[in-house]
């Protein structure tokens, strides 16, 4: 599995080819408070039961507050049969420190 930092996926966002899936697995309440611009949430326990709605031939970046939830959802991800998965590592967390100073937080 690919691993990518929040500076090579800003790169990757400006880069003007199409956008990877930028999937956040925090709670609704957690992507309520902040978020990656364009990021779709789909929490964590339901990536379990409703992965089938994903495009398993679609680059997928799995985003989650530090990088540790999106890595298992990554991972599980890989084992049913998706192609193109990295993690952002560090998450919106550093996201919001090396990218995107006015994000908010928590």
């Amino acid at each position: 599995m690919q691993q990518i930092t929040a500076v090579e996926l800003n790169h990757r966002l400006q880069a003007g080819t199409p956008p990877p899936l930028l999937l956040d697995v925090r709670e609704p309440h957690e992507f309520r408070h902040c978020r990656i611009e364009g990021s779709v949430n789909m929490p964590m326990n339901q990536v379990f039961s409703d992965y089938s709605k994903l495009d398993p031939h679609r680059e997928t970046v799995v985003i989650c507050h530090h990088g540790i939830r999106s890595l298992q959802i990554a991972n599980f991800l890989l084992n049913h049969g998706f192609l193109e998965i990295a993690n952002l590592t560090g998450g919106v967390a550093a996201w919001a420190s090396q990218v995107d100073r006015s994000m908010a937080t928590y």
